[in-house]
């Protein structure tokens, strides 16, 4: 889960002690994580991130992101020449 307020709410909840489902349901209910991704805002509800959330170190515009992978491509596609041209030499 993503370290936000309601995910937060739930562990203090939790560390009460004595913690049903019923203490939570509203906080962690599937209708509230939805409203993160409809609405944009990360704290509405609880939502899962994975490992890699930890690899994002910028958030670039649209435009930015899409000028950088145009860049790579063109990087890796030129490069390959390389690597074709080099295997037949060895034939």
């Amino acid at each position: 889960m993503f370290k936000n307020k309601v995910a937060m709410e739930v562990v203090s909840i939790e560390r009460r002690g004595n913690a049903k489902f019923e203490d939570i349901k509203d906080l962690v209910s599937g209708a509230r994580g939805r409203l993160v991704y409809e609405q944009g805002d990360p704290d509405v509800g609880i939502w899962s991130a994975g490992i890699t959330i930890g690899l994002i170190n910028d958030v670039p515009t649209c435009d930015e992101l899409l000028k950088t992978l145009e860049k790579e491509v063109e990087e890796i596609v030129g490069g390959l020449n390389k690597v074709v041209v080099g295997a037949r030499a060895k034939l």
